[in-house]
């Protein structure tokens, strides 16, 4: 005899993807388009989900690795016509934000900082204490720009317009991403690309945020009081989970807290 199941409707599921620290490559833990990829294709795959939350936290880092997440995570939304929510923790700046444009919708705290669309380049300069301490400096090169704002050589005016003209095309790049997928949302009278950062609630008036919201409200007023969520993150390097590699990774911590401490974290 044929049993018939009675049709059940199952709670919707949203994969909660958590963006958290510095982009960059390398075996230093931050967020890389490599190590967030079989990550990200798993929560657009597994099943079918409602939606997919983002939740940022992040001061920036590589532009390269920042259009590389946020290019794969639009990809995979459109392909498979699922709506992506991203969510601004402490702050979404400069890489931080162009990850945060790849949702559909951006929510924030009142107190994150959001913004800094803009491009650095920053170095320091030991010439004067090697020239004091009498260290010679010996540079051979093939090659006019091999050198170029080599800091333990004086600045050259010269090395600074490349430097400019390359970071052009980056802040570019970055300010199209940002209204190709904020659009008419932004406020047109204002200017928002000068690497300028603001509160949550500024961003909202700004148009560079949709609106003050915590992840599970938002989600339960969105989908359902019965929406699960299902946590998605990275797990750290083998290497810096069995404390090995120590002197690199000091080294790798000085940096990223120096991107952190821009923005008061």
């Amino acid at each position: 005899m044929k049993q018939y199941i009675p049709f059940i409707r199952k709670d919707p599921v949203v994969p909660v993807i958590r963006l958290q620290g510095v982009i960059a490559t390398g075996p230093r833990g931050g967020l890389s388009d490599q190590g967030l990829a079989s990550l990200i294709e798993k929560a657009f795959r597994r099943g079918k989900p409602a939606g997919v939350a983002l939740v940022i936290n992040s001061p920036g880092g590589s532009p390269v690795q920042s259009s590389l997440i946020a290019a794969r995570i639009r990809r995979l939304a459109e392909e498979h016509e699922v709506r992506v929510h991203a969510f601004v923790e402490d702050v979404a700046a400069s890489g931080g934000y162009w990850l945060a444009c790849a949702g559909d919708e951006i929510w924030v705290d009142e107190s994150s900082i959001v913004g800094s669309i803009g491009v650095i380049f920053a170095s320091f300069g030991f010439h004067d204490f090697m020239t004091r301490n009498g260290i010679e400096r010996r540079v051979h090169t093939a090659g006019r720009s091999k050198s170029l704002a080599d800091p333990f050589l004086p600045e050259k005016a010269e090395d600074i317009e490349r430097l400019k003209a390359l970071q052009e095309p980056i802040h570019r790049a970055f300010i199209d991403h940002v209204k190709r997928n904020r659009g008419a949302r932004l406020d047109e009278s204002a200017d928002l690309f000068n690497a300028d950062i603001w509160t949550g609630q500024q961003a909202v008036r700004l148009g560079l945020a949709d609106g003050v919201a915590h992840l599970v409200p938002k989600m339960q007023e969105i989908y359902g009081e019965k929406v699960r969520l299902v946590p998605y993150g990275q797990r750290r390097p083998l290497l810096q989970r069995l404390g090995m590699n120590l002197f690199g990774h000091v080294l790798s911590e000085i940096e990223d807290r120096s991107l952190w401490a821009r923005y008061g974290l």
